[in-house]
């Protein structure tokens, strides 16, 4: 099982959220358990190319 990390915060009654290595893309949910499903969702698209010219966060080793 594939585990990818989000950075999450509720704004008033919503919960807003996006995953780590695509910050571009931000989703929300009126519940935790359904921003996670929509994150999931949008998982699901960038991962198969649904979405053109998708900018990731790399890591770099330096020093």
């Amino acid at each position: 099982m594939e585990k990818i990390r989000f950075t999450y915060y509720q704004e008033n009654e919503m919960w807003v959220g996006w995953l780590e290595e695509y910050p571009d893309y931000r989703s929300q949910g009126k519940t935790l358990d359904e921003l996670k499903e929509n994150l999931k969702d949008i998982y699901k698209d960038l991962s198969t190319a649904k979405i053109p010219h998708v900018r990731r966060v790399g890591e770099l080793v330096v020093g």
